[in-house]
């Protein structure tokens, strides 16, 4: 299990490697493919849209294959497609090989979160975040070199996909770890019960998490899309300083669930997310306040280490919720719905911003935490009558 947890790891920054290539290169890409600056709209609704409809697909394929090979066969395509963008040239190209960029990241991400769910600690959960953070931190650091170096974001993208190529190597080599690792505790495999979409969502609790994963990953996307557009226009900060903050808004919260996965060994998932909701409340109201300068750059801080522990203790809590039979088509609708946050909710700001004012921002993002603190509230209370009723069901017996 400790070389199938390495190989999860790994896994887990190859996930976040590809996340932020595109941002950092368009600059350079979009003269050369001779489109607008803003044609990268397109190419990331088709990663959203693969990534959304894999997350949904998810629990079938797992269910045929496992997850060994799910994720074996997401990370592939994933490779192959960023090959693609290496040798190309051409916009449309690009667009074609966006298809299976997004269908593998959605498909390996639902399989790694609802195996770790179910088979290791909480604080694993918040570490393999973490180590996402650390793969979409290095992805821009990799493309500047080749930029520098080469002159050339093609190599940057390249050299992206031999290290996806090494990890099918990998994944190729620990197949039978997968198969092991379900055998040795609950035989996920066989105790999994898929269910439809609409079925899903009758479940207890299901809405009400399922929103709590869209308004965090809506608040998440949000404040890094336009956190320095509301520093620049509303609050008067230099461009270049408020592109630096932000990038501390994300150190915190790949910090955060550094830390957070030692706070869980103690604390329970749910206090995890109370915690990180009280963080974002307070970091929320320092924007709010009429402070300037490192006043501002502590609530963008606070607001990213309040984000670190909520999405991994959401998902590490989904077998709670709903138990291990349903915990795959669960996390499949979790992920789906924590994707068309992302892809959503932040240009939905764009307009408001642009139509009424920037000023909007911090409650934009204090609507949906209130929201998204209602919506964890309801899905606890839920999960705990059910939890009583199955106590008294089994001393009646």
């Amino acid at each position: 299990m400790v070389l199938l947890l390495v190989i999860i790891y790994l896994a887990f920054i190859s996930l976040g490697l590809p996340d932020s290539l595109l941002g950092s290169a368009w600059p350079t890409m979009y003269e050369g493919l001779g489109v607008s600056i803003d044609s990268v709209g397109i190419i990331s609704m088709i990663i959203a849209g693969g990534t959304i409809l894999s997350s949904l697909w998810s629990d079938r394929m797992i269910k045929h294959l496992g997850t060994g090979k799910v994720t074996l066969i997401s990370v592939a395509m994933t490779a192959i497609a960023l090959m693609g963008f290496s040798f190309s040239n051409s916009f449309v190209i690009l667009c074609l090989c966006a298809i299976p960029l997004g269908l593998g990241a959605g498909a390996v991400d639902a399989a790694l979160n609802n195996f770790v769910s179910l088979h290791y600690k909480a604080k694993h959960m918040n570490w393999l975040h973490c180590f996402w953070g650390i793969g979409a931190s290095l992805g821009p650091i990799i493309m500047s070199y080749s930029l520098i170096q080469w002159q050339s974001w093609n190599c940057g993208y390249g050299a992206i996909s031999l290290i996806q190529f090494a990890l099918v190597i990998a994944l190729l080599f620990t197949l039978p770890l997968w198969k092991k690792a379900a055998i040795a505790t609950d035989k996920d495999a066989e105790m999994q019960q898929g269910l439809s979409a609409k079925n899903l969502i009758r479940l207890s609790g299901a809405k009400q998490v399922l929103l709590a994963c869209f308004c965090y990953c809506a608040i998440e996307s949000t404040v890094g899309l336009w956190g320095s557009s509301y520093l620049v226009t509303i609050r008067g900060i230099h461009s270049e300083t408020a592109a630096w903050w932000i990038s501390l808004y994300y150190l915190g919260i790949t910090c955060g669930r550094f830390f957070s996965g030692f706070l869980s060994i103690k604390f329970q998932s749910k206090h995890m997310i109370r915690f990180g909701q009280i963080l974002i409340g307070a970091g929320i109201i320092i924007l709010l306040l009429p402070a300037k300068g490192n006043a501002l750059l502590v609530g963008l801080f606070l607001i990213g280490l309040g984000c670190a522990p909520i999405f991994p203790s959401l998902l590490h809590e989904t077998p709670n919720h709903f138990g291990s039979r349903h915990s795959q088509s669960m996390m499949g609708l979790q992920m789906a719905c924590a994707y068309v946050g992302t892809t959503f909710m932040p240009p939905l700001f764009g307009l408001l911003g642009a139509s009424i004012s920037y000023y909007l921002f911090p409650f934009y993002i204090a609507i949906l935490l209130a929201v998204m603190i209602f919506m964890v509230t309801l899905a606890y209370q839920k999960t705990e009558i059910r939890a009583n009723f199955k106590q008294l069901h089994k001393k009646h017996l």
